[in-house]
């Protein structure tokens, strides 16, 4: 019995968790607060008009801005994740506090694309100074017996400050846009206290570690050469210049077209050997084609993963009649009424007093489509039918009053809040809420089945998630955007723990976390095209047109090819 008990104490020894790893955990949920307050109304407040207390950016300076910026966050922690090895997790955590808490409240101020655009960028570079030193204190406070667990339950922080961040955020723009930004920044602020007063760095973190130029090398032994490195680079760049309006997307694919044109021609030139010194004079090479294969079709998943966060909030804003579910929530009062849906109602009286005004400047044909889309953003969806009938009664009270009185204002405003809408965070927030609930289960269910069984039918549940926005109208209903919602989330259950699980499984042993950093290329690649996509397609597919089933066809699409890519890439592994 003795030699018995020995035996477990090691492992019972080995399953609990040290101090620092609870603090970096919750350092961890406060961040997530931050990010996911701003991140889940990012799409909603750069589209709202500044008289509405927006920025009012076109949808093509969102998608350009929601692409290129979490681009960089995504592959930066390549390299500040070696910096903080070489100068302390301590201090990373401390420089990355000081960047995201000036730049989330510089948010707030910012009015116009460029000034935005740097505020955005500082809080992406504090982010990705801060996700490897996190992630990497997770690492050194875990062993080999319970390192699952603890990432199991960092993942768990992860989304329940992905829940929490929103709602949150949905309760402070009811007070105002810049209450939003103040709060992503006071959480950021929060955790100078926890690194400051508690956290000490690992003792087995190796102060000495490789240099920039090893890593820039160890990054082209996994993906490619020097040659290849700069094909992809400047080819992102011309995207990225046709995605803030320097060029356009015809000009910028024509110059990529040519670039990599020009590229295949040199390597055929005589000049161009393998033998050769000098970088430039090699050809390109490719070093681990199957890896880097994978990596792009992966790309494909983030695309339309992300038009969870960056389209789907605009579409219901816009065109979603969540009416259905706060009858619902209407079943627990008033106040819970009043908090998924808030209506400012002073400022929806401005607006119908500014309407009577300018009918009592004479007769005007009323664009009723304009005027819906305008009133969304008091959060009211008013049909255009009763706009018509509110436009004729307001014009014969134009002819007969110089005023509208107190009292008429207070009924057309009730009658208006009616209409009132669900903010789109609360319900984009029930991607987390699943996740915190059934991701356990999900992957436990998934265990008998192979990696890329489950990664396929994630994809494919993903198409059917915008395979049903398809068959709605252009007045979708709020339960069938929760059934799409949950549809995504699924998806990403089954995706996104089995997309990391394979790059793990096929990764050399002494190159598992140089292999799982560039893992995140994908979901860079994934973040800018799916802003840029997102960008055009709303503006010019839903808005222009009016055809919001072709926005859903092509991001449906995606998934499927990438599903199909996925099945082909499998079979033609088990046929080498």
């Amino acid at each position: 019995m003795t030699t018995s008990l020995q035996a477990q104490q090691p492992a019972t020894k080995h399953w609990r968790f040290g101090a620092r790893f609870y603090i970096a955990n919750l350092m961890e949920v406060f961040e997530r607060l931050a990010w996911y307050g701003f991140f889940a109304v990012s799409s909603v407040y750069m589209t709202t008009p500044q008289s509405h207390g927006g920025v009012g950016f076109s949808d093509s300076q969102r998608g350009a801005i929601q692409g290129i910026i979490p681009f960089f966050l995504y592959l930066l922690p390549v390299l500040t994740g070696a910096l903080g090895d070489r100068v302390g997790y301590r201090k990373m955590f401390i420089v990355s506090f000081m960047l995201m808490a000036p730049g989330y409240y510089l948010l707030g101020e910012a009015r116009s694309f460029w000034p935005f655009f740097a505020a955005l960028s500082l809080v992406a570079l504090g982010a990705a100074c801060f996700k490897p030193v996190v992630v990497g204190t997770i690492s050194h406070s875990t062993n080999d017996h319970n390192r699952g667990v603890g990432f199991g339950v960092f993942y768990t922080m992860v989304n329940i400050g992905g829940f929490i961040g929103p709602m949150v955020a949905g309760a402070m723009r009811a007070i105002s846009w810049d209450a939003v930004f103040l709060m992503s920044a006071a959480w950021i602020v929060l955790n100078f206290i926890p690194v400051l007063l508690f956290y000490r760095d690992p003792p087995a973190l190796r102060q000495q570690h490789a240099s920039l130029s090893l890593i820039l090398k160890q990054a082209q032994q996994v993906l490619g050469n020097a040659r290849f490195a700069l094909l992809i680079a400047l080819s992102v760049i011309v995207l990225m210049s046709a995605g803030v309006q320097w060029l356009s997307y015809g000009s910028a694919f024509l110059l990529i077209a040519l670039w990599v044109g020009a590229n295949l021609l040199w390597d055929r030139l005589p000049v161009a050997t393998m033998s050769a010194k000098t970088w430039w004079r090699q050809p390109i090479r490719i070093s681990n084609p199957r890896f880097a294969l994978y990596l792009l079709i992966l790309t494909g998943f983030w695309t339309v993963y992300n038009q969870l966060f960056y389209t789907l909030p605009l579409y219901i804003r816009d065109y979603v009649d969540t009416g259905d579910v706060l009858a619902l929530l209407a079943v627990f009062g008033d106040s819970a009424v009043n908090f998924f849906a808030h209506v400012d109602q002073d400022a929806l009286a401005q607006a119908v007093n500014a309407l009577f005004l300018q009918l009592q400047q004479g007769p005007s044909n009323i664009d009723l489509e304009a005027l819906r889309l305008q009133w969304v953003h008091y959060k009211v969806n008013v049909p255009n039918a009763e706009l018509a009938v509110l436009v004729e009664r307001l014009s014969l009270l134009a002819q007969q009053q110089a005023q509208l009185s107190t009292v008429q204002l207070t009924v057309m405003v009730d009658a208006l809040s009616a209409y009132r809408q669900v903010n789109p965070e609360y319900l984009i927030n029930l991607d987390f809420a699943a996740i915190v609930l059934l991701q356990i289960a999900v992957s436990a269910l998934c265990q008998r089945f192979k990696t890329f069984y489950v990664l396929s039918a994630g994809l494919v549940v993903m198409a059917m998630a915008f395979c049903y926005l398809i068959t709605m109208d252009m007045h979708a209903s709020g339960w069938a955007v929760v059934c799409v919602i949950l549809l995504i989330a699924l998806a990403e259950m089954l995706t996104s723990p089995k997309s990391q699980e394979y790059v793990a499984s096929i990764a050399p042993k002494q190159q598992a976390a140089l292999y799982m950093g560039y893992y995140f290329v994908s979901m860079a690649l994934g973040f800018l095209f799916a802003g840029f996509l997102s960008g055009w397609s709303y503006s010019q597919l839903t808005l222009a047109l009016g055809r919001p089933e072709l926005m859903w066809g092509l991001f449906a699409g995606i998934a499927a090819l990438t599903a199909v890519a996925l099945i082909c890439f499998h079979s033609s592994a088990k046929q080498q």
